[in-house]
């Protein structure tokens, strides 16, 4: 009787790397997440041009590592600045407007700006997929073992929980975060204190612009992109955002590797249904924890 161990091994082996490659995935989708996630547990505003923003960030990343020759790691630490200040100035002079108990202006307003990108890009780059290069850092692995793991998917994961963690210390120990909470849980009396919240809310904005340029970096250098790609990225984030609990950010990287694994598990069976499987993980989770697995007002 032929034996059964060495198939059963590499199976087990195939498994044990499908998970490990999902939850690397879910590092890129947490940080789709965590700037979704910083404008909505402080001001309560869904900002449909998220993802779009995002592709814009990977163009801004793209171009100045082409027209300067530098790294691209080096170009997002340029880029990052000028995302800041690009939603400093966004929310201050045009969100700050629509904000109120009425969510319907928010989303209108963000949906526009959302078709705004995605023609503005499409005008200045064409439709062609792009993708930032990365040389020979793009197909570099680590061996563990019978696993091999990228090194940019890796880096991708490690970076996820280092701007979770920064973001967390920021937002509970810093004077600005005790800004941020105040103005989240009152802004009328949070002004009465001296707290400027139109001011506080375009620094969350631009907070979660710099997280964007993070993301961008790596959605660049790891996948092409185009300027129609935004709202795929905006799914992603909303699913991860949910699935953590909303205003939660340790939750945006669970709600994140629950993407990735529920992804990597269905392109495992058959490649066409890597998409899917994530939205029915999405589906299910949303059957038995409607608010996610850590909701919170403010995280």
């Amino acid at each position: 009787m032929r034996s059964t161990r060495p198939i059963s091994g590499r199976a087990s082996m195939n498994i044990i790397d499908t998970l490990v490659q999902g939850i690397l995935l879910g590092g890129l989708y947490a940080l789709f997440a965590a700037g979704l996630s910083i404008v909505f547990g402080i001001m309560r505003l869904v900002n449909l041009a998220h993802g779009d923003l995002i592709i814009f960030a990977a163009f801004a990343i793209l171009t100045i590592t082409s027209m300067f020759g530098l790294n691209p790691f080096l170009s997002a630490l340029i880029a990052a600045p000028l995302m800041f200040a690009a939603g400093w100035l966004l929310q201050y002079f045009l969100l700050n407007r629509t904000l109120g108990k009425d969510i319907l202006p928010p989303l209108l307003v963000t949906f526009g700006l959302s078709i705004i990108i995605q023609n503005g890009l499409l005008e200045g780059f064409a439709a062609d997929s792009r993708r930032v290069p990365l040389g020979s850092l793009e197909a570099a692995t680590i061996p563990l073992g019978a696993v091999n793991i990228g090194v940019m998917p890796l880096l991708t994961f490690l970076s996820a929980i280092v701007v979770i963690v920064g973001l967390n210390t920021l937002i509970y120990r810093a004077p600005i975060g005790r800004a941020f909470r105040a103005t989240s849980d009152d802004p009328v009396t949070a002004g009465l204190m001296g707290i400027r919240p139109q001011r506080i809310f375009a620094t969350a904005t631009g907070l979660a612009m710099v997280v964007v340029t993070v993301a961008a970096l790596y959605l660049g250098t790891r996948a092409n992109f185009d300027p129609s790609a935004g709202p795929s990225r905006l799914i992603y984030a909303f699913e991860a955002v949910i699935i953590g609990g909303l205003g939660s950010l340790w939750g945006t990287l669970v709600g994140g590797v629950v993407l990735g694994v529920a992804q990597t598990i269905g392109a495992t069976i058959n490649p066409e249904w890597q998409i899917l499987a994530g939205h029915i993980a999405f589906l299910a989770v949303l059957a038995f924890k409607p608010r996610g697995f850590f909701p919170r007002a403010v995280d």
